[in-house]
């Protein structure tokens, strides 16, 4: 298969090339496009066929959900049973933009679409490619992220060029993403209301817009291993080919023990990279070391993360190190990409320096 490439811009000059790309997934084809969080995998969300293919092309296990998209909110009546009044409580605060309710799937959805499950997971992006690109292709687009399964996300064009050329039909090329990871997922099928993954919109919005809202457990842990309810709940995902370690605690002993871990890993021939904060990347020694920005910006970090994962891939890091983040507000989902990353590969150490915890809960036996 020949995997056609597609500059879009945000005129007129690229209506010719969304009318095709529509085209080509009213007639069953894959597309990859770029939306305000990632780029993401479209195919026809009303045919089996085309999930199946979205699986195939990412390597994807069948049990994991895809998200279908829709451009205007009229048509989440098209592929949900039912539409609790929570669903337009949060689509008036949110919708167009990085939010996806789980809700309860209508027949007319194919379970290949909603990996076997009897919820659809539903999102209206804001990004004006991918709306103008749904409207094209006939309301309703189920699409994953544009990565094969397990790797980073794809930030931009030429990551998804690397995963999915000669596997889909087409890839429209908007530029570098604004947010830089999923969105927000909550299901609205259970009371209180829970988020399955965090993302831009965090639980705090989402508590001011809804009331009580809960976490799911499994956020900044290991799974249970059962059927996941979300994309990206059950396997080890986002992840580079590296060993990716996330390091936590005061600052001087984070640094203290990447630094000793760093030297002692490339005496063993690795290639060391680390994921810095700029507050303290001076200060750092190893093969690669990479700001993913400020502790003051929690936004810019999140829109780094996953370009610095795969510009380690690139540069053929193997043994990587990360600083935690907060766990709080924004910072929630930061940590999640980060965990998954890692197979929840973490070592907490104290102000002396010694090592109190090592936690990798994660069995990697498979990829989402």
């Amino acid at each position: 298969m020949r995997t056609k490439l597609f500059m879009i811009k945000e005129d007129e000059s690229s209506e010719e090339a969304l009318r095709e790309a529509g085209k080509c997934l009213r007639e069953g084809g894959l597309v990859a496009f770029p939306t305000e969080t990632v780029y993401g995998l479209g195919g026809d969300a009303m045919n089996p066929s085309s999930a199946r293919k979205i699986y195939e092309a990412k390597g994807r296990p069948s049990d994991n959900p895809l998200i279908v998209h829709i451009y205007r909110w009229e048509d989440i009546y098209g592929v949900a049973s039912r539409v609790p009044g929570e669903a337009r409580i949060i689509a008036d605060a949110f919708w167009p933009g990085p939010l996806t309710m789980i809700l309860p799937r209508a027949d007319c959805v194919p379970r290949e679409t909603t990996g076997g499950l009897d919820t659809v997971a539903v999102r209206m992006p804001s990004h004006p490619a991918a709306r103008k690109l749904i409207e094209y292709a006939g309301g309703f687009v189920a699409a994953p992220s544009a990565n094969a399964s397990g790797k980073p996300s794809p930030t931009k064009a030429q990551y998804v060029l690397e995963d999915m050329d000669g596997r889909i039909d087409m890839i429209l090329d908007g530029g570098e993403v604004g947010i830089g990871l999923e969105s927000t997922i909550i299901d609205l099928t259970v009371t209180p209301p829970q988020i399955l993954r965090p993302g831009y919109v965090t639980r705090e919005m989402l508590t001011e817009t809804l009331g009580r809202v809960e976490v799911d457990a499994t956020i900044l842990r290991s799974d249970s291993g059962q059927a996941p309810k979300a994309p990206g709940m059950k396997y080890r995902h986002y992840a580079p080919k590296g060993e990716l370690t996330i390091v936590a605690g005061p600052m001087d002993a984070v640094v203290d023990y990447i630094n000793r871990q760093a030297v002692m890993q490339m005496a063993k021939g690795e290639k060391v990279g680390v994921i810095g904060t700029s507050e303290a990347l001076p200060l750092y020694r190893a093969d690669l070391v990479k700001s993913v920005g400020s502790r003051l910006d929690e936004v810019g970090i999140g829109k780094r993360l996953y370009t610095i994962l795969r510009e380690f891939d690139d540069e053929g890091a193997t043994c990587i190190y990360s600083e935690a983040f907060s766990t709080g507000g924004y910072g929630q989902a930061i940590m999640n990409r980060l965990l998954k990353a890692a197979g929840h590969r973490v070592v907490t150490v104290g102000s002396q320096g010694k090592v109190s915890e090592y936690v990798c809960q994660m069995p990697d036996k498979g990829f989402g």
